[in-house]
């Protein structure tokens, strides 16, 4: 968190991030550990595109129209990837309703790639993929 906190500002690779959430499950993870539990994914920082419905976690779509739309419940990925033990770090930029393939149509700002600012990441899951190639963290999820 302190790496997205420090990076971001320049990057605008996540529209939202979840602090608590993934303290939270980052605890969770810890204590799943300490009974012994083991898995791949266990205690993995992870984000997700922001078209993946996330429960009680604005969900815009990179849209002005969804700016304040909380989801009601987690998406298929979501719900499987928190029960193996990932920790959700926020929601990733991207091009408005995955419209575009450049990353610049997110009404939350473009995002820029992180190996050279001029240019994009690419889309629609440019925020997704700005954050993973910066190190932000070591997965996404992406369409």
């Amino acid at each position: 968190l302190a790496r997205i906190a420090q990076l971001d500002p320049q990057l605008n690779s996540f529209i939202s991030l979840t602090q608590e959430l993934a303290l939270s499950q980052a605890k969770a993870a810890d204590a799943r550990r300490a009974n012994g539990e083991t898995g791949a994914l266990l205690g993995a920082p992870i984000a997700h595109k922001d078209l993946f419905c996330t429960q009680g976690i604005r969900t815009s779509c990179g849209s002005k129209m969804l700016d304040n739309f909380k989801a009601p419940y987690d998406a298929t990925v979501v719900a499987k990837l928190a029960a193996a033990g990932t920790v959700t770090l926020g929601k990733t930029n991207m091009d408005e309703f995955a419209m575009g393939s450049a990353n610049e149509s997110s009404y939350y700002g473009a995002v820029k790639n992180p190996w050279n600012l001029e240019h994009v990441p690419g889309g629609s899951s440019g925020g997704s993929a700005a954050a993973v190639a910066a190190r932000l963290l070591p997965a996404a999820t992406a369409t």
